[in-house]
């Protein structure tokens, strides 16, 4: 699955919202910071964390594309 941004970077959180793997802000927060969520195949429990052009993240079994619109 790919997610597509117009700025330069999104944090994780609102990637996983834009993705529809949690419903709120609140549900990202709490996967993240269990440890349940991979940002470029690496555990990362900062829901703040930027993610780039050709990040992806991993959560229940589904990988996110970030892909920047030039």
């Amino acid at each position: 699955m790919e997610i597509t941004i117009r700025d330069e970077f999104i944090k994780l959180g609102q990637a996983m919202k834009l993705a529809g793997l949690v419903d709120t802000g609140v549900d990202a927060k709490i996967v993240i910071e269990e440890g349940k969520v991979t940002v470029n195949g690496a555990v990362d429990t900062r829901r703040g964390k930027k993610l780039y052009n050709g990040d992806s993240f991993t959560f229940n079994g589904q990988t996110v594309t970030v892909i920047a619109k030039s």
